[in-house]
């Protein structure tokens, strides 16, 4: 026996409704079964046909991809200077301002180095004071002849090291007192704590990461997009829905967008900035990323053999709320598989006949038996 296919299969079983339908309707008509009287029931009046209801959609569906919420700028920060971490003052979530301290470092080393300086920079000055005024005083006398030029060179060579040594030492002072003032951790921008990365007692590096802050003035959804909806990705208009408040609905525009694939997920990562973000958004979040393909045009997809054809173009037979069925010129962009798609001719909701289309007269009464919507 011959294995029959799915759409064949389907299209028998609604020949059999029809089938069934019209030996029902018969069945009333002579008063036989329920003894239903199609006098008193409108509905039983007119041929039974199988319809369905028209509905447009744009011709590429909208597609949908998970996103989270991410802050556009998110920096670990660290101490300058090496140490062991003496207090960390903030917690994750912490909302901090600029300069707000973070954390501290054990700074007695730092205080000696300092003062150490500071001695050496008071040294230095005495040296400078003094050989200045040999220098001064050489001058003097190599100006009457009391002195040789060699020995005024030699007091001039002490005095300029002195106040090169001078300048140095100053700069010392400098960097010892920069050097201090890294021992405080503080954040170099408005934000908030997403993680900790120190404790108290740790001894840490220079630049290791201390303290992760995200800033909060500009939010992102960061998201993984399959290699076919990159060009959309670029062209089309992108959305953004919470989970948590799926009604409210953000703009987004495409910010960055990987120029490779990555190697485990074959994905391409992409960031839409949300200028219209709120204090609902919260990072962290999951949220709904919607893009839409530009310029789509409403279709639908209705039956191929709903259409009704007899040399003027194809036709849909539509059933009013009364019964009486209207046929209608459409237009067909193109057939796919069992399926037409019209671009124009019905309007979107109304109900047509899907089957037998080639039995109908304009203006008959008939019964609508309901399929599924197109």
């Amino acid at each position: 026996m011959r294995r029959i296919g799915h759409k064949t299969r389907n299209s028998l079983i609604a020949i059999g409704l029809l089938i069934g339908a019209g030996g029902a309707a018969a069945v009333v008509a002579k008063g036989e079964g329920v003894g239903a009287d199609p006098a008193k029931d409108p509905s039983l009046v007119g041929r039974p046909v199988l319809t369905t209801v028209v509905r447009f959609a744009p011709e590429q569906p909208s597609r949908t991809f998970m996103a989270t919420i991410r802050p556009r700028i998110e920096a670990d920060q660290g101490f300058r200077v090496a140490g062991k971490v003496a207090e960390r003052l903030v917690q994750i979530g912490r909302v901090v301002k600029a300069g707000e301290a973070l954390a501290r470092l054990d700074d007695a080393d730092l205080k000696l180095q300092k003062e150490q300086a500071e001695a050496e920079l008071a040294a230095s000055r005495m040296a400078m004071e003094q050989t200045s005024a040999d220098e001064k005083r050489g001058a003097q006398l190599l100006a009457k002849g009391w002195t040789a030029r060699a020995v005024h060179d030699r007091q001039r060579a002490a005095a300029e090291e002195a106040r090169g040594r001078n300048r140095r030492a100053q700069r010392t002072v400098e960097l010892a007192a920069n050097a201090l003032g890294y021992a405080t951790l503080r954040a170099d921008a408005d934000g908030v704590v997403t993680a900790t990365l120190i404790e108290p007692g740790q001894v840490v590096a220079a630049g290791q990461p201390a303290i992760r802050i995200a800033r909060q003035n500009e939010k992102e959804a960061a998201v993984a997009l399959p290699e076919a909806f990159v060009a959309r990705a670029r062209d089309g208009a992108a959305s953004v829905t919470l989970w948590a408040d799926p009604h409210k609905i953000y703009r987004a525009t495409l910010r960055e967008l990987s120029p490779a694939a990555d190697p485990a997920t074959r994905t391409f990562a992409a960031r839409f900035s949300l200028p219209d973000a709120d204090d609902r958004v919260a990072l962290g979040m999951s949220a709904t990323l919607t893009i839409s393909a530009p310029g789509s045009a409403n279709v639908a997809r209705v039956p191929s053999s709903a259409l009704f054809d007899q040399g003027k173009g194809p036709s849909l037979w539509v059933v009013g709320e009364d019964g009486v069925t209207t046929l209608k010129p459409v237009a067909v962009l193109r057939y796919e598989g069992a399926d037409a798609v019209v671009t124009s001719g019905v309007a979107d909701g109304v109900r047509i006949v899907t089957l037998g289309v080639q039995k109908l007269a304009a203006g008959e009464k008939v019964r609508p038996i309901s399929q599924l919507a197109f």
